[in-house]
């Protein structure tokens, strides 16, 4: 009877360490997340990663910003469409790969936010133009992408517009809703 009672109870540890546990925490819409991340570009360029490490071997580093894992609640639209989305059904310490459209991010690019402005008007304020640099104008914001004898092409989209974006996604932490 002894016997009898030990085989059961190995089997039973056996069939429990053998099936899936209900610990395990997988994001569901509504859970508070923490992710690392990695941007890239089509060509393969990093444009933006939450971790320092990265960004330093990537020549992005930026010494006034916090590196920190992203933090949001998950399905609120708290991150970017598609990015936001990709998390649900994670669990900590998996990674992902997300390829986000124009459209879920800073949108197609726009031909009609190109302004051109004379170079005398740079001038009469006392600034010299030039390309890459930021300026204000009409209420936006934009880069000159341009500059002739007689006008200044300010590009007024946001820098990723048109650009398919991709972004490695490590699950650092699941708080459940």
């Amino acid at each position: 009877m002894k016997n009898i009672l030990f085989i059961i109870l190995i089997c039973s540890l056996l069939i429990s360490g053998c099936t899936e546990s209900d610990d395990i925490k997988k994001v569901e819409k509504g859970d508070f997340v923490s992710v690392n991340y990695t941007g890239t570009l089509d060509d393969g360029t990093v444009f933006d990663t939450s971790m320092e490490e990265v960004a330093r071997k990537e020549g992005i580093y930026n010494s006034g910003r916090h590196y920190e894992p992203l933090s949001f609640v998950a399905g609120e639209e708290q991150a970017i469409k598609g990015f936001d989305d990709a998390v649900i059904g994670m669990e900590v310490g998996d990674v992902k790969t997300v390829v986000i459209p124009p459209e879920n991010v800073y949108g197609v690019y726009c031909p009609a936010l190109l302004i051109s402005v004379p170079v005398e008007d740079f001038h009469s304020a006392n600034i010299t133009p030039v390309i890459g640099q930021k300026v204000t104008t009409q209420n936006q914001v934009g880069f000159i992408v341009n500059i002739t004898d007689k006008n200044v092409t300010i590009d007024c989209n946001a820098q990723l517009a048109g650009k398919t974006l991709t972004f490695t996604i490590e699950m650092v932490s699941i708080e459940k809703a």
